[in-house]
């Protein structure tokens, strides 16, 4: 036997390892200050999900919470496959997703609030219409009279001007929770972009999606983390992400200020050519000074968010840092 078949017979095949089975739904449920309903959610999700799927895995992301949601999550998850995954401090609702489709393994992926709103009943729904061949359905809001009027007129403006330039439709009812296909969730993940408004992204991505009207439920415990200022902050999100008319609008002002300027000077020389010279008014032109001082600064401040935007992706940071990983699963499996 040559030295090269001795060689050759020396090898042996590496044996296969059987890979660990997909999951057919991947449930993810950002939490921030849940304590009080996250062991309630998880067992509806548990239950609503043995009903549906032969295999299914629940990722809860713990966006930095100051109570015992994570303690109180892992406690649950010793009777159902849990993995718990917190955040090292709070990094907001759009991120927490984020870190949730990125562990995620399942061949769909369902999006859920851990506040009890949504009801769990409409999952099947979405399943059908996945079935039928739709790649992303999402719940929107059958109503919004559970509102105040402030922040009913508030949400239909944003919506408003931020189709006004947007390169896809944004539904404005539309809720987080969702069911998409894993071509949809990899899609989602190789966005590179830090500063992420999340239901913009669903709609850039594509794919065929259908919408599902719900009615939301009472709220089990505790009030909304989502308070008016993370509203401002997540609307100037999107205003930046997904339009860029804010930027053209101050064009379109500055044409308009520079006319109004020019027909004014006219008019001032017509009438002084035909009238005479008069007493000049200080308060038409303090009115003047300070009307393009606040032109100008709020263009430079519409300029300073998307400055303040590409500053944050040319710093690459990571959108989220993970401080603990849990993984459990029931007993006996």
């Amino acid at each position: 036997m040559t030295r090269k078949s001795a060689n050759m017979a020396r090898i042996r095949p590496v044996p296969s390892v059987a890979s660990e089975p997909v999951p057919d739904l991947s449930f993810i449920v950002p939490a921030f200050n849940e304590e009080d309903n996250i062991a309630e959610t998880l067992r509806r999700i548990e239950a609503e999900a043995g009903q549906l799927v032969a295999r299914h895995e629940i990722i809860l992301i713990d966006d930095g919470s100051s109570d015992a949601t994570f303690e109180t999550a892992i406690q649950a998850g010793r009777a159902m496959p849990l993995r718990v995954i917190r955040l090292s401090r709070n990094f907001g609702k759009e991120q927490a997703i984020m870190a949730g489709l990125q562990a995620s393994k399942g061949a769909a992926v369902v999006i859920l609030d851990a506040d009890l709103q949504e009801p769990l009943c409409h999952l099947k729904t979405m399943l059908e219409h996945r079935a039928a061949g739709y790649e992303m359905i999402f719940a929107t809001r059958a109503h919004r009279a559970d509102e105040g009027l402030s922040k009913r007129l508030f949400t239909r403006l944003f919506y408003w001007l931020l189709n006004r330039g947007a390169e896809t439709e944004i539904p404005p009812d539309a809720r987080d929770f969702r069911l998409m296909d894993r071509k949809v969730v990899n899609a989602l993940c190789a966005l590179p972009e830090r500063n992420r408004f999340m239901k913009g992204l669903y709609g850039w991505v594509g794919f065929r999606s259908i919408a599902v009207p719900i009615e939301l439920e009472r709220r089990q415990n505790g009030t909304s983390k989502f308070g008016f200022r993370g509203l401002m902050r997540l609307g100037m999100t999107g205003m930046t992400s997904f339009t860029n008319w804010p930027l053209r609008v101050w064009t379109g002002i500055g044409f308009a200020i520079a006319a109004l300027a020019i027909l004014y000077g006219l008019w001032i020389t017509a009438r002084t050519l035909i009238f005479g010279v008069d007493v000049p008014g200080w308060s038409t032109l303090t009115v003047a000074i300070f009307l393009l001082g606040g032109v100008q600064l709020i263009s430079i401040g519409v300029l300073g968010e998307y400055l303040a935007r590409i500053f944050t992706e040319v710093k690459g940071r990571p959108g989220f840092i993970i401080a603990d990983d849990v993984v459990s699963a029931p007993r006996g499996l």
